[in-house]
């Protein structure tokens, strides 16, 4: 199957039927510590969140989730437009079509168009990194968009269970490096719903690595999809909860901030500014989502997105008033209860 269909496949598995994990993320083990004297004037509460030195209008990063085949070119289009008008940050999904099939190039490049001024993060998966990028590729996967970041996806699960996924692992994390070392822009790594832990986090913020999304268990379960294509003949369901939920990748990944200089945003589940604030007040810098993002653009286009966005920017300033905050940069520990 060419990587076209496959990326079509992926947004129609996961836009239209139940791909999430049957494990929760974590975060619903607490509840707020409600503050019946905030203080606050709703009207002067602010959402505006930092992320690499660049301030945007929402703690949220739309992750990357799609290009690369025919309607991926209008979903990037709505998408680029939102975030330019919004002022939030978005990553491409995997530029990997583009470098092996050029005819694909503009349902990348049309972010750019729609964009101008948005952050944009370019694409590329681990396992294409293995023996080096070379100048060429790292240069076009850039350009093409003009990037601000380059996200690294790992995937070794929802490869394993793809049936024409990578098998060969060696060598990924040297090609981070090298990726590291061979561009100016800052490395964004990410999972892509198995979660990332301490121990991985260490290796990949020695390699140089700026930003780790742990894209935890508990939002799409990317083996689920695979399990669930039809050009799959030998799925395996048993491998579609395995992961570790986000809640403990945050916590993990948090202890590395006295060790490290580096950016943590949480992601896999975030399906409300309730999931946003929590992740937020046990040691994320910013949170990312995908799965509600692309549901609403293609169930309802733009103004799909827009309901979406407001209803969750509505939810963060209410949330942040009861906690007697008056931006997302004063949440901490102290705002939540372990439910018992």
């Amino acid at each position: 199957m060419s990587i076209k269909d496959r990326k079509k496949d992926h947004v129609e598995l996961t836009a239209k039927a139940d791909m999430s994990y049957q494990i929760p993320t974590g975060f619903e083990k607490y509840y707020f510590a409600h503050n019946a004297l905030p203080e606050i004037n709703v009207d002067e509460v602010s959402t505006k969140a930092t992320l690499l030195n660049r301030k945007f209008s929402f703690p949220l990063f739309i992750s990357s989730m799609t290009g690369g085949y025919t309607d991926g070119e209008a979903v990037n289009a709505i998408i680029a437009e939102f975030c330019e008008n919004n002022n939030l940050p978005f990553g491409v999904g995997s530029q990997r079509a583009m470098l092996e099939e050029p005819d694909t190039t503009s349902s990348f490049s049309i972010v750019r168009k729609k964009a101008p001024n948005a952050f944009i993060a370019a694409n590329i998966g681990g396992a294409q990194l293995v023996g080096g990028l070379s100048k060429e590729k790292t240069d076009l996967l850039i350009d093409s968009i003009e990037a601000d970041a380059v996200i690294v996806h790992l995937n070794p699960l929802q490869e394993i269970m793809q049936p024409e996924g990578d098998r060969d692992f060696r060598g990924i994390e040297q090609g981070i490096a090298q990726l590291c070392e061979d561009t100016e822009l800052p490395i964004i790594v990410k999972e892509t719903g198995a979660g990332v832990s301490a121990e991985v986090a260490k290796r990949l913020l020695d390699a140089g690595v700026k930003v780790i999304d742990v894209a935890g268990a508990g939002g799409t379960s990317w083996a689920k999809v695979e399990n669930e294509r039809a050009s799959n003949n030998n799925p395996d369901s048993d491998f579609n909860n395995w992961g570790i939920p986000t809640l403990e990748c945050v916590k993990q990944l948090k202890n590395l901030k006295q060790e490290y200089d580096f950016e943590l945003i949480a992601s896999g589940g975030i399906r409300s500014s309730h999931d946003i604030a929590k992740s937020l007040c046990l040691g994320s810098d910013f949170a990312a989502s995908a799965q509600p993002v692309i549901k609403a653009v293609i169930n309802k286009g733009y103004e799909g997105l827009e309901k979406l966005y407001q209803n969750w920017k509505k939810q963060l300033v209410t949330i942040l008033t009861l906690l007697g905050c008056e931006s997302p940069s004063e949440l901490t520990a102290k705002h939540l209860k372990v439910k018992r």
